[in-house]
């Protein structure tokens, strides 16, 4: 089997030296621009994660010759890319019965679509998976071990990715038909992630922490269920488990961002400083402008909005979420 990998960031990189062993050819396609030659000649990246990449790996800026082939096509790309990659793939030749798994978390501006919504919006025949949960780069490269989940509404869709992607002692995949739920969790915690740094780099404390977790946990499942998720898919791998991991590490792009923005650093030096996508900073505009479609909530996401999109200080947002109206607490269940 063939697994082409569409991305040559941190994830995608990542994911490719992860499966190598699993797939008979590899491919890992990038833009001519972001492919160094070290990358290209010698199947080794640095920054910003170092990588070595197998000899078998081949990487090339050539679509359709590395999608020719391929059963699993792996889209790694940033949310702000999918849609020009997808419509790149369609020129390319893309055959509706090769499976594209999107591993990318985050919400299309200004359409609000989620990344299931835009490829079928450009491919709509095309064979679709997610794959999603905590999977921080740094350690995966490390080899230590995670679980994540592949969801389809064809479970015998997903159960072809996960058999060919799990990779023993290392990455363990669960199926899930709940394609929205996975999508979802995987992209709103984004937000709490910055969230989490912010707090951390406050010094606000672990209960503060534990609150903002739980708090932040609940604006996800309110938004995510009107958008048709299951609940439970909330609290899984993809939900909650992708959450605290995020939430927890300074692995985390988001958590590096909201952990700046906690220094006083506005996002525009952020951003260049950090020299990678934080999906996180987009999708805090995006669950903003979702909850005001469906009329709802989100205090702890549109206090991140205003760290990122405003002059509001530290000090001054702290006061503005723990001073809200008092109200009682969601039940679920």
């Amino acid at each position: 089997m063939k697994l082409t990998v569409i991305g040559a960031g941190c994830w995608g990189l990542t994911l490719a030296w992860l499966l190598t062993d699993n797939f008979e050819k590899v491919t890992v396609w990038g833009r001519e621009q972001d492919l160094s030659e070290d990358l290209i000649k010698n199947k080794h990246c640095s920054k910003p994660l170092e990588v070595q990449l197998a000899d078998k790996v081949e990487v090339t800026s050539d679509l359709a010759h590395a999608i020719d082939g391929a059963d699993i096509i792996l889209n790694v790309v940033a949310t702000s890319g999918t849609r020009s990659v997808c419509e790149n793939l369609k020129k390319s030749g893309i055959k509706p019965e090769q499976i594209f798994v999107n591993a990318s978390k985050g919400i299309e501006l200004p359409s609000l679509m989620r990344m299931s919504e835009v490829i079928k919006d450009v491919l709509p025949e095309q064979k679709l998976a997610v794959l999603s949960g905590p999977t921080l780069a740094k350690e995966v490269l490390a080899g230590k071990p995670t679980a994540a989940c592949v969801a389809c509404d064809d479970m015998a869709v997903a159960e072809f990715v996960q058999k060919a992607c799990n990779v023993p002692n290392r990455f363990r995949l669960y199926t899930n038909n709940d394609v929205i739920g996975v999508e979802l969790g995987g992209s709103l915690k984004n937000v709490i992630a910055i969230a989490s740094g912010f707090a951390h780099e406050m010094g606000l404390g672990d209960n503060c922490a534990g609150a903002l977790l739980t708090r932040g946990m609940a604006e996800i499942v309110r938004v995510s269920m009107q958008l048709g998720a299951n609940p439970s898919t909330l609290y899984g791998l993809s939900g909650m488990g992708d959450l605290i991991a995020t939430c927890s590490s300074p692995m985390s792009r988001n958590y590096t961002v909201g952990s700046m923005l906690g220094k006083g650093k506005k996002i525009d030096d952020i951003l260049a400083e950090l020299g990678s996508v934080a999906e996180g900073v987009k999708t805090s505009k995006a669950i903003c402008e979702l909850a005001k479609k469906l009329d709802m909530e989100v205090p702890v996401s549109a206090a991140i909005y205003e760290a990122v999109y405003t002059d509001i200080t530290p000090q001054e947002l702290l006061a503005k979420l723990m001073n809200r109206k008092l109200k009682e607490e969601e039940r679920y269940v």
